[in-house]
């Protein structure tokens, strides 16, 4: 099975080579000392990582790798992506939470039938998590989302008028 990205490295902290760490929902439960990930720098190039700290700070995790023990060391990570395997993310999810990977490329369908449009995007904001389709938003709450069934690709929705431009596609 695929990694999936549970984190990403957003910026230095301090001198002693520690970064701060901005974690996905799903991913945020196996942030750990000693855990391992895969790691995607921002130029391309993986490799395996193992944290050896952890701690919260204003909402972020910040972490210290193994072997980097520096800021200027340290600098090299930041702009990249923790990966881990999917069934170890999968194995956090309540029932009815959906991973964004999984709602990215899904058909918003109408009650009628007609597809408003491809998920672009997913964003998690205090209110609500929202949907990007045709660069706006879709509010992912229950008054509008009527189903989501990710293997067909669908999310069923009842949307008020206005809410999403006017031109639907043919299903």
């Amino acid at each position: 099975m695929a990694d999936l990205p549970v984190g990403r490295l957003v910026g230095l902290f301090g001198i002693r080579g520690e970064l701060k760490c901005d974690p996905s929902g799903a991913g945020r439960t196996l942030f750990l000392r000693g855990a391992s990930f895969a790691y995607a720098l921002a130029g391309g190039s993986r490799r395996d990582v193992t944290l050896s700290s952890v701690r919260e700070h204003k909402g972020r995790y910040v972490v210290a790798l193994e072997g980097v023990e520096s800021a200027d060391a340290a600098q090299a990570y930041v702009g990249g992506t923790f990966y881990a395997p999917r069934e170890l993310v999968e194995g956090e999810l309540d029932e009815g939470e959906y991973l964004d990977v999984d709602l990215i490329g899904c058909s918003l369908f109408a009650p009628d039938g007609t597809v408003l449009g491809k998920v672009e995007d997913v964003r998690h904001y205090p209110s609500s998590d929202m949907l990007v389709v045709g660069g706006r938003m879709v509010p992912m709450v229950k008054a509008f989302v009527r189903g989501i069934d990710p293997k067909d690709r669908r999310i069923d929705v009842d949307l008020p008028p206005g809410l999403l431009d006017d031109g639907a596609e043919e299903a």
